[in-house]
């Protein structure tokens, strides 16, 4: 139990406002997205400055208080709650939601941790550029947290991971120091690029309060396409096809089986087939340029031109408007939370190399239905970069709880797999709760022993989100 008068101290320093202890303004803070993890806690601190940040660490740190840092709680690995025993405080950065300069010739934005991540794209509008880290959650996910999980999104192809976009960062550390790299530098060669250890740390090593992001010129032109494929080889020569001849103009391909797709149509009202006919997989596929839309949409159309000839696609539409674009996008971006309501499922978020992408769908399909007679794999997500969500649904006529019963050996099915193509347990949700006691198993001992220094190193007394990413020593 924590010590009642250090929670005293701990609210006199976050102040009016800053702090709470009701239950139903607790509550929301305390599951996991997903429902797979529920904790306790005996106080929500909402500091509004750095330097209360940093008082408020360096006062659990003194007192051995342990602390989760929470962004938009949208975590999908129990990354973001506090555990059952009521004596971990949760630290949230919604109030620090400044922009604090935007620099549109250095193309640099330097925002604050609680920032929400459709702000940050209407800010960097408004200067005519674009933040381009972009996923389902944006309208909630703040970027202390999609920094702390490293996120990827859709736009990883051609921007890279959320690490990739950032310059330089504003982090308290554990014992209350704060260490201010907010550096606008695109070249900066002195010493240790300590900004890394941070991003995809999940909370466990300090808090990021701010960051300087890269900003992009904001295309002036842009070209999507719903594509139907016979296989997911042809998916794969589809996009070195595609990205040979667009100058690597290619900002999106996503991959969508057909038994998804259905899951949409079933569910989601105002949703409809794009195409006549059905395919077993579907490509959506996004070209943005700063060129003329009539230069783009020529190069587009080359494309399937010569996608159609050498047979990689069987049939496709073009978006001619923004609105229909969005319609195509919304049939991808709702395609995991329909499958809720096809029952349970079981998640994973993997990566292979691109070109194992084929060997590995299919060796983990038939694997997955071996091993859950009637189950129904709903593989999806970012092909072009390797990032797949290999999904099962649950058969038809099996109760829910017995699926979810079969969590780890399904798992152990799917990882196998994935090892043995050179992949990652993790593409871009992270390790959080879900996957810390797996992940001793797919990295080296090595790599761990050094990921447990840099752990003791920087935060010592283990306040720092503890049970995250590594057990406890």
């Amino acid at each position: 139990m924590v010590d009642p008068a250090i929670l005293d101290r701990l609210k006199a320093i976050a102040g009016p406002g800053g702090w709470t202890e009701d239950a139903q303004e607790l509550e929301p803070h305390l599951v996991e997205w997903r429902g797979l993890y529920r904790g306790r806690t005996p106080l929500l601190l909402k500091p509004g400055s750095v330097d209360e940040v940093s008082q408020i660490l360096r006062l659990c740190n003194e007192a051995r208080v342990a602390v989760v840092p929470q962004a938009g709680n949208t975590s999908l690995c129990g990354a973001s709650v506090p555990d059952g025993s009521g004596d971990q405080v949760i630290l949230t950065l919604a109030r620090m939601n400044r922009v604090r300069e935007i620099d549109a010739f250095n193309a640099t934005m330097v925002a604050e941790a609680g920032c929400v991540l459709a702000n940050i794209h209407e800010r960097a509008l408004a200067e005519g550029r674009i933040f381009p880290l972009s996923f389902a959650a944006e309208g909630s996910a703040q970027l202390g947290g999609f920094l702390s999980t490293n996120a990827g999104g859709t736009n990883v192809l051609k921007y890279g991971n959320a690490r990739d976009q950032v310059l330089g960062l504003e982090v308290v550390l554990a014992d209350g120091r704060v260490w201010n790299g907010l550096r606008t530098l695109r070249k900066d060669n002195t010493g240790y690029d300590l900004k890394h250890l941070f991003m995809g740390a999940e909370g466990t090593l300090g808090i990021i309060t701010a960051a300087s992001l890269k900003l992009f010129p904001a295309p002036r032109s842009r070209v999507t396409a719903f594509l139907g494929v016979p296989d997911v080889a042809s998916a794969i020569a589809l996009l070195s096809l595609a990205r040979e001849k667009s100058g690597d103009m290619v900002t999106a391909f996503e991959l969508l089986p057909r038994n998804g797709l259905e899951m949409v149509l079933r569910h989601i009202e105002g949703t409809r087939d794009p195409l006549e006919t059905s395919h077993p997989w579907y490509i959506l596929m996004e070209l943005s340029s700063g060129l003329d839309q009539d230069i783009v949409q020529r190069l587009a159309d080359g494309i399937l031109e010569a996608a159609f000839e050498a047979e990689l696609v069987r049939d496709g539409t073009v978006a001619t408007s923004q609105a229909q674009a969005q319609a195509l996008w919304r049939l991808r971006e709702v395609m995991s939370e329909t499958q809720k309501l096809e029952g349970a499922s079981i998640k994973h978020d993997v990566s292979v190399p691109v070109s194992r992408i084929p060997d590995f769908m299919e060796e983990g399909m038939t694997a997955v239905i071996a091993r859950v007679p009637g189950s129904r794999p709903v593989p999806f997500g970012h092909v072009g970069d390797g990032n797949i969500h290999f999904n099962i649904s649950q058969p038809v006529d099996m109760e829910p709880q017995a699926f979810i019963d079969l969590w780890e050996d399904v798992n152990e099915v799917v990882h196998g797999i994935v090892a043995r193509h050179g992949g990652s347990i993790s593409a871009e949700h992270g390790i959080g709760q879900l996957k810390r006691d797996l992940l001793p198993r797919y990295k080296s001992a090595v790599e761990m022993e050094l990921m447990r220094q840099l752990k003791r190193t920087l935060d010592p007394n283990g306040i720092m989100n503890p049970g995250k990413v590594l057990s406890a020593d």
